[in-house]
């Protein structure tokens, strides 16, 4: 499927841009990355903490489509607006953090704290790169 698909079925929708909604969510978002950054993993906590992590992420993709005036109700279609941005590298690691989240959410599967700690990395350097470039922080 491509951004147009969505775009057709109705899954994004194009709207004005808002500025004050997409600096809510990064607000938003950089609150709750300060709250995850005091947690420790555990075998408990790994799979949530992860899930967070990559919640935050979605929020900053969001924000930055806020901006240009989209409103995203898939979280697949977030991996191919980043590809519409050119952010081609980024968007493979958003849909794979996308499909590990997935399988935690709504099929019960684990995740070591190797595999979460190596993608909370993964996850806040692609944060830090997106808040950079997108909105100069």
């Amino acid at each position: 499927m491509n951004w147009e698909y969505y775009l057709e079925k109705g899954l994004v929708y194009k709207r004005s841009p808002d500025k004050n909604l997409s600096q809510s969510l990064i607000k938003t978002a950089q609150e709750d990355l300060n709250f995850l950054k005091s947690l420790s993993l555990s075998e408990n906590s790994s799979r949530k903490i992860f899930s967070n992590y990559y919640d935050v992420l979605r929020s900053i993709v969001e924000a930055i489509s806020v901006l240009e005036g989209y409103k995203i109700y898939s979280h697949e279609a977030f991996s191919l607006f980043l590809e519409k941005k050119g952010e081609t590298l980024i968007s493979k690691k958003f849909d794979r953090f996308r499909k590990i989240r997935n399988g935690i959410n709504y099929y019960c599967k684990t995740i070591s704290i190797l595999e979460s700690k190596e993608n909370i990395q993964e996850i806040c350097k692609i944060i830090k790169f997106l808040l950079k470039k997108y909105f100069k922080k």
